[in-house]
C-alpha cells in the first residue's frame, strides 16, 4: 500500500504513524488508530528512519515520493 512520504510522521516518543487527516493517525507496528494533537508530531520520517523500518520489515520499500507498507488494518466506522 503506497502512502505519500509527507504523511509518514515520527511522533515525539519515536513512534511512526500515518497521517490520515482530520487528526487521525495510524501507528504502523500495531495498526492502532490514534487521535493526537499536532504537538505530538516531531517530523516527517527521514531516509535513515525509513531504512531502519525497512530492515525491521515494518515497511516494504520507499522512494522519493512514497512509502510502501504491507497491508494495515482498516479503521472501523
Amino acid at each position: 500500500m503506497p502512502v505519500a512520504r509527507g504523511y509518514v510522521l515520527v511522533l515525539q516518543d519515536g513512534q511512526v504513524v500515518i497521517d490520515w487527516g482530520e487528526g487521525r493517525y495510524q501507528e504502523i507496528v500495531r495498526g492502532e488508530f490514534l487521535t493526537l494533537p499536532e504537538s505530538e508530531i516531531s517530523h516527517v520520517a527521514q531516509d535513515t528512519e525509513l531504512e531502519y523500518l525497512k530492515t525491521l520489515g515494518q515497511i516494504l520499500s520507499f522512494d522519493r515520493s512514497h512509502v510502501y507498507f504491507p497491508p494495515l488494518p482498516e479503521q472501523h466506522r
